[in-house]
């Protein structure tokens, strides 16, 4: 699935339709929720049930389309689901429990309750909440897919406007790149960006640091409005706005730096973070957020699919203790930013740890050729799929041992 997002572009009126949209979309998803809570181990059928009876009932929940009805019972059984799976799985800490929502942003169709123009500009929503037609603003074309590969159609509110976006059922297509004989390690950090295997440093923008003084400008403005005046309403999406352009900026940021470093390399290597439990550490919980670490693996996975590059998660424990040239275990505190090794060897202590992550992908990755050709064939599983974690995989076998 690819997602395509334009600007909506309409009347006062009709922005007004959109957020009586979502809010009918949010009072179902809590009305489920309410009535999975009443009565425990209801399935998503009964919630679908549930749903007919909220439409038969209320007449503003009669007017919103069927289907977008449906999305909004499959959120609410989404966060149920979840909740389960974690109990099951025994997870750590929260479990998640499903929690109603305040404040939603969002409403989804099917593939009925919205028409595209014969031009593909500009979109209609036929139910009953009067939104009508909107014209759509970007640089996407709509031609190049069928009507039936658009799967849903999504309205969505942010601070600076509304958008719709088109959830088509299309696989991303491979570019041919002449392979560049490189493979890479990257050690993410906090004062660079990012450190990798040659010494190469890419600096760290920090644009949440570089806006915390206009956002805190805006955030003074809104805590001086009275509550639930207009003018306070207008301070908040001032607000809403500087978080808005700190927010695209990191995502910009990291798909541009993903792109360069997968097209220079015909292997990249990095570590499997678990950002969540790096944030618990309240002292670096706001430069873990603003560096952007899940935004830049994310990109670095889809441009590894798209351009067919290798692109391997590592374990990273131990990567910036042990010494890239002799393997001992130097022990260092965070404040120690140079390894010095009892051999000799002094490096930059990311850049160490670059090393090592380099080579615990290629001490896996060796028989890719081996594996497409003859699946039966011994070695090691080539870490071809996005984002392998090393540690996962299942080890070669011995032909000559095995009684078979």
């Amino acid at each position: 699935m690819i997602v395509l997002e334009f600007k909506a572009k309409g009347k006062t009126t009709q922005y007004a339709a959109i957020d009586e949209a979502i809010r009918t979309a949010q009072f179902v998803r809590n009305k489920c929720v309410r009535y999975w809570m009443d009565n425990r181990g209801v399935g998503q059928k009964e919630l679908y049930r549930h749903n007919t009876a909220l439409r038969a009932e209320f007449p503003f929940v009669n007017a919103l389309n069927s289907h977008a009805c449906q999305v909004a019972v499959e959120w609410a059984y989404s966060a149920i689901a979840r909740f389960y799976d974690n109990c099951r799985k025994s997870v750590p800490g929260k479990k998640g429990y499903p929690r109603f929502k305040k404040n939603c942003r969002s409403v989804e169709y099917k593939v009925s309750g919205w028409k595209l123009s014969p031009d593909r500009r500009s979109i209609n929503f036929i139910d009953k909440k009067g939104i009508g037609r909107l014209k759509l603003k970007g640089t996407w074309d709509l031609h190049f897919y069928q009507l039936d590969q658009i799967k849903r159609v999504r309205l969505v509110r942010r601070a600076d406007g509304y958008y719709v976006q088109f959830l088509i059922r299309a696989e991303v297509e491979k570019v041919d790149v002449q392979p560049t004989g490189r493979n890479v390690g990257l050690d993410v950090g906090i004062k660079e960006f990012y450190t990798d295997s040659n010494g190469h440093t890419e600096p760290n923008p920090k644009f949440y640091r570089t806006g915390e003084k206009r956002l805190k400008f805006r955030q003074r403005r809104v805590s001086r409005k009275k509550k639930g005046s207009t003018n306070r309403r207008k301070a908040i999406n001032r607000l809403g706005r500087v978080h808005l352009k700190i927010s695209r900026q990191r995502e910009e940021h990291a798909k541009r730096v993903a792109r360069c470093v997968i097209q220079s390399n015909d292997l990249v290597a990095y570590e499997d973070l678990r950002i969540k439990n790096l944030v618990k550490n309240h002292c670096l919980a706001k430069s873990i957020n603003d560096a952007g670490w899940y935004q830049f693996r994310k990109w670095l996975e889809y441009f590894g699919v798209k351009l067919g590059k290798i692109t391997v998660a590592v374990i990273g424990a131990y990567t910036s203790q042990e010494c890239s040239s002799c393997g001992t275990l130097v022990k260092k505190s965070l404040s120690m930013r140079t390894h010095a090794c009892k051999c000799g060897f002094v490096l930059d202590r990311d850049w160490n740890a670059a090393i090592n992550i380099l080579k615990l992908a290629l001490s896996t990755v060796g028989h890719t050729g081996t594996w497409v050709i003859d699946p039966n064939a011994s070695g090691d599983f080539a870490s071809t799929l996005v984002g392998v974690i090393l540690s996962e995989q299942a080890e070669s076998l011995n032909e000559e041992s095995s009684p078979f």
